[in-house]
């Protein structure tokens, strides 16, 4: 008995098989070609493009699973959030998709907030209107390209987009349908208020799963193309974020997880809808049924280290610039990164604010640039650990995923700076992981996300603050957040 998970992310799909146990058996990748960007703040990719690459992820694991082979007993997807799929009423795509680092619909926020009202926008979605989130970007298309608006007759997301083509089925998962700010998030279901608001017919809304339920099977002609077997069912799996989550077994209030990819997430499950009024943090239904969690972002976490490597260190190894920041003292005797190279959206919802190091002295070396550039992104992430505190979020425990898990240096100073002892898991496999064990529960192969984690899932590694770091830091980060006032004056 095997499962298959897909995510289809930005830079590529990645398809991967667990077997029974919950152990990785098969994985292939198919790269996306880059996203188009004839403006700044524009970002858009082809979603037939995604569609041709998820045919050759999932023939590619499938085909690097050993023998003898198991028939894949179902299915789960999972992908980038927030893009906006539109499609004609034959189900023919209409223009390129606005993905999620497309920030061009500040106009279209700010016209939502005004016609809904702040207040209730929070209210009806737990979310504030932002340009990363799907319906601004239709909002786009309505005013900029009325002609296209007129002919939609379906909206989804990348993934859903996929497992349309894979099934024939239009479904979207309630944790995906919270990132389109057109979900009430409290009854998990479509806002009504929103959708008008918004001139978006609900007929073109797909229809809602919860994220280990089955919503279609492979249809005959996608059994063709990909050597799934027709009829195989598929389970509404989640956006990349609550797949993450799942695959790092962050499923129950208190458990926490912080991931540096190119960006920074911070999640944490909740039993309640936790709304934040100043829109602070995301608040998203989970992927494990009946359950929330509250997730803060920083836009350049892990890009913050490859920008600064591509731009002054290009001819050096990652191990060996972690190597020399190691030798430089907890807190980087005052050298400070913003790390706002697109903006930043958790706490300050600022898409304008920019990057900068700050207190640069005449014995600042190239070591300590590195480790300001790490020491500055766990600062980001410890802030919205900071909204936590303040809105009565508990945290139990905290596993690191992304490069962040990867590095000893980053993992310590993590550590430090969150002020709570961090995990690290034997095999980070993520969101793609995460589905598969969402397919063999909506199979009815384990009884809930909690049983298949607690076989699937291992700690590897516990790292305790070190004593001397928590002193360091409490004051570093006390210096750091004067930084964003100063930038936000700058511009």
């Amino acid at each position: 008995m095997w499962f298959l998970g897909m995510d289809v992310g930005t830079g590529g799909t990645r398809a991967v098989v667990v077997d029974a146990a919950g152990k990785l058996v098969g994985t292939a990748s198919s790269n996306h070609a880059p996203f188009r960007a004839e403006h700044p703040g524009w970002a858009e990719q082809d979603p037939e493009d995604w569609w041709r690459a998820a045919q050759e992820a999932i023939l590619g694991a499938i085909a690097s699973t050993p023998e003898p082979k198991e028939p894949i007993t179902a299915i789960a997807l999972t992908g980038q959030m927030h893009g906006a799929v539109m499609l004609d009423e034959n189900g023919a795509v209409l223009r390129p998709a606005l993905i999620w680092c497309d920030t061009r619909t500040q106009p279209e926020c700010d016209w939502l907030t005004e016609k809904i009202g702040y207040e209730r926008l929070i209210e009806l979605t737990c979310n504030p209107a932002l340009p990363n989130f799907t319906v601004t970007k239709l909002l786009w298309v309505k005013k900029h390209q009325p002609e296209i608006f007129a002919k939609i007759r379906h909206i989804m997301c990348p993934k859903d987009y996929v497992r349309y083509r894979l099934t024939g089925e239009f479904a979207i998962d309630v944790q995906e349908a919270s990132g389109t700010l057109l979900l009430d998030v409290t009854h998990r279901r479509w806002s009504r208020e929103v959708a008008e608001a918004a001139s978006i017919q609900e007929s073109w809304l797909p229809r809602v799963f919860e994220s280990p339920e089955i919503c279609a099977k492979i249809s005959e002609q996608a059994a063709g193309l990909t050597g799934l077997k027709a009829g195989t069912p598929v389970a509404a799996g989640a956006g990349d974020q609550g797949a993450g989550a799942v695959g790092m077994g962050i499923l129950q209030p208190g458990s926490v997880s912080a991931t540096i990819g190119t960006s920074g997430v911070v999640f944490a499950a909740t039993a309640q809808p936790t709304r934040d009024p100043k829109g602070r943090l995301h608040t998203f239904c989970h992927a494990v049924p009946g359950l929330w969690h509250v997730m803060g972002v920083t836009q350049s976490a892990g890009l913050s280290l490859s920008w600064l490597k591509e731009t002054f260190f290009a001819g050096q190894s990652y191990d060996a610039l972690n190597a020399d920041a190691a030798k430089i003292p907890a807190g980087c005797e005052g050298l400070l990164w913003g790390p706002y190279l697109l903006g930043e959206r958790t706490p300050h919802l600022d898409p304008e604010v920019r990057a900068a190091f700050a207190c640069i002295g005449a014995g600042t070396t190239a070591a300590h640039f590195v480790r300001a550039v790490l020491e500055g992104v766990a600062y980001s992430l410890q802030d919205t650990f900071t909204l936590f505190a303040e809105l009565g979020i508990p945290v139990s425990g905290i596993r690191l995923g992304g490069g962040g898990a990867r590095g000893a240096l980053w993992r310590r100073i993590q550590a430090g700076i969150y002020g709570h002892p961090v995990e690290v898991l034997t095999a980070e496999e993520g969101g793609a992981f995460g589905c598969a064990l969402m397919a063999g529960v909506g199979a009815g192969h384990w009884a809930n996300l909690d049983q298949a984690c607690a076989q699937a899932i291992e700690v590897a590694q516990r790292i305790d603050p070190d004593p001397a770091d928590l002193v360091a830091y409490k004051a570093g980060y006390a210096a750091w957040r004067k930084l964003y006032p100063a930038l936000k004056t700058l511009r």
